[in-house]
């Protein structure tokens, strides 16, 4: 089996659904900024906006959270991370990036492992409707905002 990845953030002990976990911090940088960074501050940036990216100053534990298909984590808000089920104590803390990224600048294949594996990892994803269904509540505002779009009926005064 291939290695999921170097690094992962695990749980000290027992957390209750609904938890606080994690806040990402730093700079914030559009798309044509991000792509001027290294290589490994892309990979720790966290998309907010259609075309903002917050990247950190330094090396963070958050900057380590990894990707799961079946997370056990998901975002409140633009920057938070909370936990969406109760976790046990040595559980690796993973989230779905389906709810932050929009934009196919950090698009990889899957290695996660869980059963509802979806292969690769895109920024279409958040398209998905059993995602949208799944993580409702749990997207970034920006995410939120481009689903709402896609379920809603336009009105003359949105066609304008």
């Amino acid at each position: 089996m291939e290695q999921k990845g170097a690094f992962g953030v695990f749980a000290r002990e027992a957390i209750a659904a609904g938890e606080l976990l994690l806040m990402w911090a730093g700079v914030l940088v559009n798309l044509d900024g991000l792509r001027r960074l290294p290589p490994l501050t892309q990979s720790h940036s966290l998309q907010v906006e259609d075309d903002l990216f917050l990247t950190p100053l330094h090396t963070e534990p958050v900057d380590f959270v990894n990707h799961s298909c079946d997370p056990n984590a998901g975002l409140s808000g633009q920057i938070a991370l909370v936990a969406l089920r109760d976790i046990q104590p040595g559980e690796e803390i993973c989230f779905d990036y389906a709810m932050s990224d929009g934009t196919p600048y950090d698009e990889f294949v899957c290695r996660c492992g869980a059963p509802n594996c979806r292969g690769r990892v895109t920024g279409e994803d958040w398209k998905l409707p059993d995602l949208q269904a799944r993580y409702r509540g749990y997207f970034s505002p920006y995410l939120q905002r481009r689903i709402n779009r896609l379920h809603s009926t336009p009105t003359p005064s949105d066609e304008a």
